[in-house]
């Protein structure tokens, strides 16, 4: 679209008014298989704009009619609005919500991630969901050398607290120009540990800054992904976190247009 990876992602934002009519319309497809979908893998599902759009809550509504699983990962706590459709999902092993928290310091928090829930806001909505029925955990990202990789064991504990159903981590990646963008954030929100993060990372990507080869992309090599690895387990066995893993079902779809009472008939 021609606009830049830095404020023109946060300022300039592309709203698909259409989303759930066109969801709807896919899962109507005789060719679609029931699977679950991932709400989102690049933009936030509750960012700031969902809250009077209601665009998020509108594909889920399609959902929750259809009984298509679906996998929520967010960084805010906007999540718990929906929580009357997730319900009626999880009653059909539908729906999972992931809340990534990066770090437990408010401050760090405010700098990495404006505009979104603190992370004592993530952990409350994650527990209140996990009361509600809807399968909840924790995913600590991204995480960054020098900068909050410490705080892993620490994000386990607070998880295991509110009673995390899984806790699971992923690196920072810099793919394309959002390394430029990262190293202007550093340079304006914590230019003293620049070049430390800078040195830690290369390392843990080969002499890189990113790289997109996969089984490495999320794990990274080296002496800083084992150190990574090692500070998770430790945490885990702290803590006495032991991952509760659930699976989706698919085997209760309904197609767009199908009653229940039809359903049964067949």
């Amino acid at each position: 679209m021609g606009y830049s990876a830095g404020l023109d992602f946060e300022s300039r934002i592309l709203v698909k008014r259409e989303a759930a009519r066109l969801l709807e319309a896919e899962l109507a497809k005789a060719s679609w298989e029931p699977k679950p979908l991932s709400m989102s893998g690049v933009t936030d599902p509750y960012q700031p704009l969902e809250k009077k759009l209601g665009i998020t809550r509108q594909c889920l509504e399609v959902l929750a009619r259809c009984r298509n699983p679906v996998m929520i990962i967010t960084k805010n706590a906007g999540v718990l609005r929906d929580e009357d459709l997730l319900q009626e999902l999880a009653q059909w092993d539908c729906a999972q919500v992931t809340l990534s928290v990066t770090t437990l310091d408010s401050d760090l928090a405010r700098k990495m991630e404006p505009r979104t829930s603190s992370p004592r806001q993530r952990l409350e909505a994650m527990k209140k969901l996990n009361e509600a029925g809807v399968p909840a955990g924790i995913m600590i990202g991204p995480v960054i050398l020098g900068l909050n990789d410490t705080e892993i064991p620490a994000i386990i504990q607070a998880a295991q607290d509110v009673v995390a159903r899984w806790v699971h981590y992923v690196p920072l990646r810099l793919p394309g120009a959002v390394a430029e963008v990262f190293r202007d954030w550093m340079e304006h929100a914590v230019p003293d540990k620049k070049d430390r993060i800078m040195d830690r990372l290369k390392s843990f990507r080969g002499g890189r800054l990113n790289t997109n080869q996969f089984g490495e992309r999320f794990r990274g090599q080296g002496p800083w992904s084992k150190e990574i690895k090692h500070l998770y387990q430790l945490g885990c066995l702290k803590a006495g976190f032991k991952e509760q893993p659930i699976e989706l079902s698919t085997k209760h779809f309904i197609p767009p247009g199908v009653s229940q009472l039809e359903m049964r008939l067949d």
